[in-house]
């Protein structure tokens, strides 16, 4: 199974209806359950999907030398993926990772599903809990 808080899933599709007609690709990070307010009914180790890297950030940086060092190493243990033409699959040319999240239009929460990188459907769970706030 793969868990995902409703507000990411919300915040994903926003993200892709805003790029249609463009595919949009992002990094998704999780937090373990215990974390979590509202994630009690999990056991405390479960990972949830909580967070992403907004998909522009370090594009510059990508630019000049190649590589994305806006996100740090491992840690991001998803991605986001929209397809705007397309079907509710993981295709050849999408950027894989442990754990793909795949929507299509009309962006709603049934148009959204989980996938291994094989391709394989998963079952999605959406959790209504909140991440810990974070200070800067």
């Amino acid at each position: 199974m793969v868990f995902l808080t409703r507000g990411l899933r919300d915040a994903l599709l926003e993200l892709a209806a805003d790029a249609e007609p463009e595919k949009l690709t992002v990094p998704l990070a999780i937090t373990p359950a215990e974390e979590l307010d509202g994630a009690d009914h999990l056991e405390a180790e479960t990972p949830v999907f909580t967070h992403f890297y907004p998909p522009n950030t370090g594009g510059s940086v990508a630019a000049v030398f190649g590589m994305d060092l806006s996100i740090p190493a491992r840690q991001t243990q998803g991605r986001f993926i929209s397809h705007p033409q397309g079907h509710l699959e993981v295709t050849q040319t999408d950027d894989l990772h442990e754990v793909v999240l795949v929507a299509v239009p009309p962006w709603t929460a049934e148009m959204v599903a989980a996938f291994d990188r094989s391709g394989r459907k998963r079952k999605l769970v959406i959790v209504d809990a909140e991440p810990p706030v974070e200070l800067l």
